[in-house]
């Protein structure tokens, strides 16, 4: 369910980029309120479309994520052991399992709208937390979401978000690194090659 979760909060942070660089809390404000308006208005989307969610998700929620430090991160230690060719394998694999697991989870969506908490930071910060909640329609408690940003020269981006207090880099730590005393560097290429196929096998599937 937390990366069900996750998958909403990426759903809530996609936009195209803007000519002025937003503050990371307006950033987060302005395209989740943008992008609710863009699925509650096509049913396609709702629907969990497989080509329609991926193209939405290829075109702009990728560009306000970094992949690539996602997966150093989650790679931990693990990441220089690898070659340079392992490196760019992983990503590449890890940055498509998220896709996929993003579009065949879109379903999820039942009219969440999302709250904002108080933000503050320093005038010079290039490494900050956004705090939101995501508040269900039906009454059940809200699910606290935190993006993890920092500032680059394209604009802030994301490079983990925090629900319910896990980290999904955290999480996917664990795991690559289960993988990692299995199989190797190689065995955790091939785990997530695995996964990808499987979810494209499924997306052909549903059309």
């Amino acid at each position: 369910m937390k990366l069900i979760r996750f998958i909403l909060a990426m759903a809530l942070l996609v936009a195209g980029p803007a000519l002025a660089e937003p503050a990371p809390d307006e950033l987060v404000k302005k395209t989740a309120e943008e992008v609710l308006a863009i699925v509650r208005a096509d049913q396609e989307l709702r629907a969990g479309s497989p080509k329609k969610v991926l193209a939405l998700v290829e075109e702009k929620v990728l560009p306000h994520f970094d992949f690539a430090r996602m997966t150093r991160l989650a790679m931990g230690r693990h990441w220089r052991e690898a070659t340079p060719e392992q490196q760019q394998q992983i990503v590449r694999e890890f940055r498509e399992l998220l896709v996929r697991t993003y579009t065949a989870a879109f379903t999820s969506y039942r009219n969440q709208t999302v709250a904002y908490k108080p933000f503050k930071m320093e005038p010079a910060a290039n490494d900050v937390t956004v705090r939101t909640e995501i508040v269900n329609p039906d009454g059940r408690p809200p699910i606290p979401v935190d993006y993890s940003m920092y500032k680059t020269s394209n604009g802030w981006k994301v490079y983990d978000v925090t629900i319910e207090n896990v980290s999904l880099v955290a999480t996917y730590r664990g795991t690559f690194t289960e993988e990692i005393r299995r199989g190797g560097i190689d065995g955790l290429i091939k785990s997530l090659r695995e996964k990808n196929q499987s979810l494209a096998q499924q997306e052909q599937k549903k059309g």
